[in-house]
This record gives structure tokens, C-alpha cells and sequence, in this order.
């Protein structure tokens, strides 16, 4: 089947299939997949116009919701968390998309871009799993408090209306304070809204909406558990896209010599594999060993920065 706007042929059927794949294993990190869709995108299809973006952000669109809606379900979902990020995202999202027209349309200096993006956070992770191994953190404690829980069956004895797993116990201009269980988290809200910010403009770029960078941030350096942070960094993620899709848009009628818009059946294809594939991994999530996950995401971002920075230096 050929894609106009990509100006690629490929397969029906292997785009919805690559997406849930990618976004089965990598949802249960809070991450969409798309940050793995681009670099497939880009290498195996030779889609590389500044609209692969854009696409990206629509496959986002299409598949976020059954993973958010799971995570909600399960009283996972810290709302005032999600709020933080997608307020301190949406504006870096307009400048990312901007940069990314304006001085980053050559594919070779995309990829290098992004390689440092994604070595910087995969280092991150792994140097924070290594510490965690002698450094019992307030995240770590919580996470195999939860998974002793599932082991006993007694998170589906107390998966009533009136249990909430996430509390949130006070909320103000500096700090939010919430309990995962038996344990309270204290972050500091500039903090969550600064690091948001610049993601969004890393997001923005890279056509990811910035959950591929934000749940790690959100695991290394405010020690939060994978299995609160997932719902929020998807949350964040969906609306993100949104905005970047619409200023995407916006925008392509005034470089006509680019390729800016997105191309929405594309788009709609890989979301469509991975709504099923988000919405999965949402749900298996709770059975899989935290650090087992964060191993899993350190990995496989640490694998695409390393596909992007070879491709530079080989193109």
C-alpha cells in the first residue's frame, strides 16, 4: 500500500503489527512506543520528511487511551501529577516543533540529536538501577510492597470502589504529597513543571510527545514507582500529541516545500495495533517486577540511541 504523504509503499498489516509489539512492552514503562516507532519509521520504511513527526504524534493519539483508561481503572492514575506535566509540556511542545522545522529538517542531524537524548536518559537509568541494588529507595520500597500484594492475591480482595491505591494527601503552589499504599511521596512541583517544560520541547523535536523521556526522569530522579508513573507519563503524552498534531498542521501550509503534516492514515494504522498493544501492557504491568521493567526501557532506549548514532556516522 502506498502512503502519499510518507511517499512510502509497505504491507497493510505491518505497521498496526510493529505497534503493538513495541507498545505491549514498552507501556508498561509509562512509554507509548512511539519514541521506537520513529527510529522504524525512519530506518526500515525510509519515511524521514520533519512529517514523520507529526505521524508519530497521531499514532500517540490513537493508541494512548486504552492504556490510560486501564491505569485509571486500577486507581493508578495520579491526576495532579498528570495535570503538572501536561501544563509544563504543552508549551515546550510548540517550541520542539519549531526547532525541529526550522533546524533540524535534515534526517542526519535528527538522529544525532536524538542519540544524545536517549544515551543521556538509558545511562541515567541504568546508573540509578546499578545504586539501587545496595540504596533501598522510598520508589523501590513501595514498588516490592506492591508486588508482594500481587503474590498474595490481595490487591484483587481490595479492588473495590471505596480503596484507592494512589491518595492524594495535600496539594499547593510548591509540593504535592500523595500515598502509593503504604508509603508517602513528597515532589516538588516547580521541579515536575520545569523538567516538563523542557521535555515538552524534547517532545516536540522528537515527535514523541515526551513520555519516553519524562517516565525515566520521573523514576531516576524523583524516585516515584513505575507503577504510578506510567499512567501519568501517558496521560501527559496523549494531550501533548494532540497539540503537537494541530500545530503540525498549522504550520505545514507555510513551508510548501516540506513535508509537514502528518500522514493520518499511517498514523491511524500504527495506533490502531497499538491501542491493542498499550492497553495489554497496562494490564499486565502489575504482575511484572518493577526493576524488571526499568531494565526493559533502559535497554531498549539505550538500543535506538545507539541505531541512531551508528546511521549518523554511517550516512
Amino acid at each position: 500500500m502506498f502512503f502519499q504523504t510518507a511517499g512510502i509503499e509497505v504491507a497493510i498489516w505491518i505497521p498496526p503489527l510493529t505497534a503493538f509489539v513495541i507498545s505491549f512492552f514498552t507501556s508498561m514503562g509509562g512509554v507509548s512506543g512511539a519514541f521506537l516507532l520513529l527510529p522504524f519509521q525512519m530506518s526500515f520504511l525510509s519515511y524521514t520528511n520533519p512529517s514523520v513527526s507529526a505521524t508519530n504524534q497521531v499514532f500517540n493519539i490513537v493508541a494512548i487511551p486504552g492504556g490510560v483508561y486501564r491505569f485509571w481503572k486500577e486507581g493508578r492514575l495520579v491526576w495532579p501529577l498528570a495535570a503538572i506535566v501536561i501544563i509544563g509540556t504543552l508549551p515546550g511542545v510548540f517550541i520542539g516543533a519549531m526547532v525541529r522545522v526550522l533546524y533540524l529538517p535534515d534526517p542526519k542531524n535528527f538522529k544525532f540529536f536524538a542519540s544524545l537524548v536517549l544515551f543521556y536518559i538509558a545511562l541515567k537509568m541504568i546508573l540509578d538501577l546499578v545504586k539501587s541494588k545496595n540504596k533501598k529507595t522510598a520508589g523501590n520500597k513501595s514498588e516490592e510492597h506492591f508486588q508482594k500484594m500481587m503474590k498474595k492475591g490481595e490487591i484483587k480482595k481490595k479492588n473495590t470502589k471505596d480503596f484507592k491505591p494512589v491518595e492524594i494527601i495535600k496539594i499547593n503552589f510548591s509540593h504535592l504529597n500523595f500515598k502509593f499504599y503504604e508509603e508517602t511521596f513528597n515532589v516538588s512541583i516547580p521541579g515536575i513543571f520545569s523538567l516538563s517544560f523542557i521535555v515538552g520541547i524534547i517532545g516536540g523535536i522528537y515527535g514523541i510527545g515526551g513520555g519516553a523521556i519524562i517516565a525515566p526522569f520521573f523514576i531516576s530522579f524523583f524516585h516515584l514507582p513505575v507503577y504510578i508513573v506510567a499512567g501519568a507519563a501517558l496521560m501527559g503524552t496523549f494531550v501533548t500529541s494532540i497539540a503537537g498534531v494541530i500545530f503540525y498542521s498549522l504550520i505545514a501550509p507555510f513551508y510548501p516545500e516540506m513535508s509537514i503534516a502528518p500522514d493520518w492514515l499511517l498514523g491511524a494504522l500504527f495506533g490502531g495495533g497499538g491501542l491493542l498493544g498499550i492497553y495489554l501492557g497496562a494490564r499486565v504491568q502489575k504482575f511484572v517486577p518493577a526493576n524488571l521493567i526499568k531494565w526493559m526501557l533502559a535497554f531498549i532506549i539505550i538500543f535506538t540511541a545507539g541505531k541512531y548514532f551508528t546511521e549518523f556516522f554511517g550516512s
